[in-house]
């Protein structure tokens, strides 16, 4: 999947630690989506990242804009022990 990160999300993958490997794992094998309670646009991946104690990453994104834009990633609390 071609993708493309806004400035918010290079800034918070930054400031988060969050690195490359794990949003595109996330982005291309979630272990849920669900839709923005907000914006109709954008959809949202999770998944737990081992190496990160299971905690779980949302990322949010546009799948409807060529190539897919990353809007913002972080590390969900309230899903934690969830998935």
């Amino acid at each position: 999947m071609k993708y493309e990160l806004t400035r918010h999300a290079r800034n918070a993958m930054t400031e988060r630690r969050i690195p490359i490997e794990w949003l595109e794992r996330v982005l291309h094998a979630p272990e849920k989506t669900e839709p923005d309670k907000t914006d109709s646009q954008l959809v949202h991946h999770l998944a737990r990242i081992p190496e990160h104690e299971n905690r779980v990453l949302r990322v949010v994104l546009n799948p409807l804009v060529a190539p897919v834009r990353v809007v913002s990633a972080f590390f969900d609390r309230r899903m934690k022990g969830t998935l």
